[in-house]
């Protein structure tokens, strides 16, 4: 073998520098490997290796030792790529960074080529920007139609000065455990316009929308996992919505009282339950109020007046705060789950139309299990329609003749009663035979025409502060009072019952949304029709936080 050496012609420790020559090892004059104890300590430098002349097979097994290598020896051009294994390295006396030039280990000969931080990934070696803490974003002017798309590590400062906004959370698929978003009332008007937090990710386990309903709030929503998905942490103020809900809703128009909401319905509608949380006893306080009765006719003689609607109500201090709820109230709410209610609100009734057509009782408002019923109709002056009809609350007796009955109140029967009976036309002289009875009302009867009496008033309805504010439903309306002209005619009673008419003034209607009874006709004024009844109402509060 001409021009080589081999391993058992080297004695241990004998090949050192300056044996060789600069640039004189090459891959071609190697036989087999060159094991660690034929190598002098710090023989094997730069200038001695040829290119690219280090590779696998000339290298005997953990034969590179730290003591054979002198510092910064190996350089990048000194060895061909994925020469050096770990068989190759001495586990005891191996490669340290003495040995290595600078910059001669490129990021691609690594496990491990960056580091992480906030979701942001940067390259070792390189430069750029990572923001460790939360990075807080500009002020995002709400315009109720842009929405937000956030992103982990971020903070929003929201101005919904103008109008609501939405905030869309990260999805289960982008996100890891520990991501944070932080979300800020900027301008202190989330109260008046809210801000909804959406996701395809649950949020507090749920798979509602989230919504930031209190002024000047912060919060911090943390993503866990696909079973909670997003939640909240501790926060200056809390959030309000699927994150800390304790019943979540939507239907009517909403408004809050404190920790309260209330679904007021003027019509038709829904009351939808999105989520309830474990913690809450999930259920509802109410009043159902039906459409109040249609006022009798008369001209020549008196119309009676329409019965108030049926008035029910529930009232539980823990379901809906301390508020002052009506006599009538049951504290027994409405236990609800996450589903649809449809709300049925009860129109009122027509008034009698002169001289022979009847007018119709109110229509039944429904929510849930509760029903109440819609009011009487009053009774017409004209012969075989004079008695007041039955109902939520009964309605009067017409006039033309003496002692004409109102109708049966609390029809259906419902306990708390819903209603009262309506009063009858004079039983005798000296009364005034052509002056008619009155609606009942939630609380109180519609009055009788007494002897000496010109005129009947309509019972007096329920008053509730349901609403944070202390309002009269369901009065009767009063009956027509035909003798003598110059006489006063009857008053409807408080919670929208209308008045009754006289000669020289006509009857009117029951109040809008108050369940009150038509007032009763006694006056050639609009013909001498009865007046319509008002419209009932169904409202709802809930603790929702």
């Amino acid at each position: 073998m001409a021009n080589k050496i081999k391993e058992s012609n080297i004695t241990d420790g004998a090949v050192t520098s300056d044996k060789i020559a600069p640039g004189t090892v090459n891959a071609d004059r190697l036989a087999g490997s060159i094991p660690g104890s034929k190598i002098a300590p710090a023989t094997i430098d730069t200038p001695n290796i040829a290119p690219a002349a280090i590779t696998t097979p000339l290298i005997g097994p953990a034969a590179v030792t730290g003591p054979n290598i002198g510092p910064a020896a190996v350089g990048a051009p000194n060895i061909s790529p994925g020469a050096i294994t770990t068989t190759q390295i001495s586990p005891t006396a191996g490669i340290v960074s003495g040995q290595i030039a600078p910059g001669t280990i490129a990021n691609d000969r690594l496990a491990n080529t960056g580091i992480t931080i906030n979701g942001t990934t940067i390259a070792l070696g390189a430069s750029g920007d990572i923001v460790a803490g939360t990075d807080w974003q500009s002020v995002v002017v709400a315009d109720g139609s842009t929405g937000t798309t956030a992103s982990a590590g971020e903070g929003y400062f929201i101005d919904t000065t103008s109008a609501a906004h939405t905030i869309t959370l990260p999805a289960d698929g982008s996100s890891t455990i520990g991501d944070t978003i932080i979300i800020r009332d900027y301008a202190g008007t989330f109260a008046t316009n809210n801000v909804t937090l959406t996701s395809t990710a649950k949020i507090s386990g749920a798979d509602g929308d989230g919504t930031l309903s209190t002024n000047d709030l912060v919060v911090t929503v943390v993503y866990v996992d696909s079973t909670k998905g997003w939640v909240t942490i501790e926060n200056e103020a809390k959030a309000v919505g699927a994150l800390d809900l304790l019943i979540s809703a939507t239907g009517g128009t909403v408004t809050e009282s404190g920790d309260f909401k209330i679904h007021s319905f003027t019509g038709d509608g829904c009351f939808t339950v999105s989520c309830i949380a474990p913690t809450s006893p999930g259920i509802v306080d109410y009043i159902v109020v039906a459409g109040g009765g249609g006022g009798g006719s008369g001209r020549d003689n008196s119309g009676g007046g329409g019965g108030a609607g049926g008035f029910r109500e529930s009232h539980s201090t823990p379901v809906s705060g301390c508020y002052t709820a009506s006599p009538l109230a049951t504290p027994t709410g409405i236990t609800v789950s996450a589903t649809t209610y449809p709300i049925t609100v009860g129109g009122g009734g027509t008034g009698g139309v002169f001289p022979s057509t009847l007018g119709t009782n109110g229509s039944n408002s429904v929510f849930s299990t509760i029903t109440s019923a819609g009011g009487g109709r009053g009774g017409n002056e004209s012969s075989g329609q004079r008695t007041g009809a039955s109902g939520g609350s009964g309605g009067g007796g017409g006039g033309g003749t003496f002692g004409n009955p109102g109708g049966t109140g609390n029809t259906p029967p419902t306990s708390p009663p819903q209603g009262n009976n309506g009063g009858s036309n004079a039983p005798t002289s000296p009364a005034a035979d052509a002056s008619a009875g009155a609606g009942g009302g939630a609380t109180e009867a519609g009055q009788s025409v007494t002897p000496g009496d010109q005129s009947a008033s309509g019972g007096d309805g329920a008053q509730t502060s349901i609403t944070g504010s202390a309002t009269y439903y369901s009065g009767g309306g009063a009956g027509g009072a035909y003798y003598p002209v110059a006489g006063s005619a009857g008053v409807g009673g408080l919670g929208g019952g209308g008045n009754g008419g006289r000669q020289c003034c006509s009857s009117t209607a029951g109040s809008a949304n108050t369940g009150g009874g038509g007032g009763g006709n006694s006056s050639p004024a609009n013909n001498g029709d009865g007046s319509a009844g008002g419209k009932g109402i169904v409202i709802i509060r809930y603790k929702f936080q």
